[in-house]
Formats: structure tokens, C-alpha cells, sequence
């Protein structure tokens, strides 16, 4: 929503502010709800006079609603105050977009927008690492923990049942039963802790760099492209090969020549040099497949 139609409403409270959470929700309870009529009139000011005023009320009468919506995510671990938060901005795109001619209560209309807004919050802060970014992903993660009866493991039947009832595949259903019983680990383990550099996730990684047998092959991949490379300028006739030194080979520091530049040179047009460098590049191409 533009900053214009933003409309003021009580501060959710700073994290660990005592009670303040607890002020807001009482606060925001008080706000009487609208009627049907005062609800389209409302939003038929909003969208035909821009009237911030109308937007206000809208959303300060909803308020209550993204409370009660953001009370179902607690499960996942993050402060009440931000799943409001994030529900609020969800709301108020809400009322940007309501058209009252749909003959719909906002009510409503704004529920999938609340919800997008603190799914999406969730999703980025529950782990350092992704683990929905897919539609089927994304359904799995608000739905499996709810269908699970217990803490442990899905059976193979239970599998299947999860799957038909959501309706993905099976093995989507284990990998994502395999990323929410994860847990994100310190990559470099716990300064303090003197076992971290045996027991922490990077003492698992292999350097690359260390390995002699990657190494002779970086080196041998080196020297394949670099004679490759001499072979292909070798198939060219002199002023091909010195059009595409003077474009592509020219030394870093220095800038490629520009197709004008080059046809001052040879006293012909710049449309002539481009097409002697297309035919040179597509026949060092072959020279190199």
C-alpha cells in the first residue's frame, strides 16, 4: 500500500515489552466491528476519492482478525507480536485491493492476504535454511504437523495417506518429515566448546584445493582449453584471427576494440567487421566441439 494510504494504528509492542502485548490485543478488541453498509461505504470512498481516512477505519476495524489469525502460527516458534505485524501489512494490501462492487465482506477477502504475508514471514525466519520453496513444499509445511497424531516418525501408510489428503507425492511428504525433524547446526560449532573443531559440520568438509587428484585435473583442463583454444585461432585466416584477438583476447586491463575502430582500420564498414567476427567465432566454435 502507498505510504498515503497507510493508515496510523497502535504500535505493536517492542520484543519483551511487558504486558504491552497483552495492551494492544485488548485495545484492538475494543474497536467496534462494521456493518455490511458502513463497509461498502467505506470502501467505495477509499477507491473513488482516495479517502485515507475510510482506509484507516477498515483497517483499524480488522485488526482484531490478524490476532486471531496470527494465534494459529504460534507453533512455529516466532514472537506473537511479529506474526501481527506481518499479518497487519497483509491486511491493509488487503483494503488497498478490495473492490466493494464484488459484493463480498473484507472480512473475507483479506483472510488470504493476512495469511500470504505471515506465511511468508514464517518461511523466511523458522530456519537459516530454506526448506519450502515450492507450492508443494509450501503446503506440506503448514499442513504435515497438524496431520501427524504424534511426534514420531509417518509410517509408509501414513505416508500415503498424507500425500493423498494433500495432494502430493509420497516421497515429498519424507523429504519434508526429513527437513522439519532437522535442526540447523553451527557450521564452525561453538567457540567455547573445545571438541567444535573435530564434531562441528565444516571439520566434515574436504578441501578441494588439497586434493592432488583435482588438482592434476584443474591443470589438465587448463592445458586442454588453452591448446584448444590455440588450435580454433589457428583454423582462421590472419585478419579473422587478429579481429577476434583485438575483441575478446585483448588483455584485461585493457579495452576490446569497437567494431568502428577496427573497420578504420582494415577500410571497410562496421557492419563488415561484425560479420567477419560472427563467421570467426561460429567456426571456432566447431573447431572446438
Amino acid at each position: 500500500m502507498s505510504h498515503a494510504l497507510v493508515p496510523s494504528m497502535p504500535m505493536l509492542p517492542a520484543a519483551g515489552a511487558a504486558g504491552s502485548l497483552d495492551q494492544y490485543i485488548r485495545a484492538v478488541n475494543r474497536i467496534p466491528m462494521l456493518s455490511a453498509a458502513e463497509e461498502q461505504a467505506l470502501a467505495r470512498r477509499l477507491r473513488e476519492e482516495d479517502d485515507v481516512e475510510a482506509a484507516r477505519t477498515l483497517v483499524m476495524s480488522h485488526l482484531r482478525v490478524v490476532v486471531a489469525i496470527a494465534r494459529g502460527y504460534l507453533g512455529y516458534g516466532l514472537p506473537h507480536a511479529d506474526l501481527i505485524q506481518e499479518g497487519n501489512i497483509g491486511l491493509m494490501k488487503a483494503v488497498k485491493r478490495f473492490d466493494p462492487a464484488r459484493g463480498v465482506r473484507l472480512v473475507s477477502f483479506a483472510v488470504h492476504w493476512i495469511k500470504a504475508e505471515i506465511h511468508e514471514f514464517i518461511i523466511k525466519n523458522w530456519r537459516l535454511v530454506k526448506i519450502a520453496t515450492t507450492k508443494a513444499q509450501r503446503t506440506l509445511f503448514f499442513n504435515l504437523r497438524s496431520l501427524k497424531k504424534e511426534a514420531t516418525t509417518l509410517s509408509p501408510e501414513a505416508v500415503q495417506e498424507v500425500a493423498r489428503t494433500l495432494g502430493v507425492k509420497p516421497e515429498e511428504v519424507v523429504e519434508m518429515e526429513t527437513r522439519l525433524s532437522g535442526r540447523d547446526l553451527a557450521l564452525e560449532g561453538e567457540v567455547d566448546d573445545e571438541d567444535s573443531a573435530h564434531t562441528a559440520p565444516i571439520a566434515w568438509l574436504a578441501d578441494a584445493e588439497a586434493d592432488p587428484v583435482q588438482a592434476l585435473e584443474r591443470r589438465e583442463r587448463a592445458h586442454l582449453q588453452q591448446h584448444g583454444l590455440s588450435t580454433a585461432l589457428a583454423a582462421l585466416d590472419a585478419r579473422s584471427r587478429e579481429i577476434v584477438r583485438r575483441r575478446w583476447l585483448h588483455e584485461e586491463d585493457g579495452a576490446p576494440a569497437t567494431l568502428q575502430e577496427l573497420a578504420a582500420e582494415y577500410g571497410v564498414s562496421a557492419e563488415r567487421i561484425r560479420q567477419i567476427e560472427q563467421k570467426a567465432l561460429q567456426k571456432m566454435r566447431t573447431a572446438l566441439a
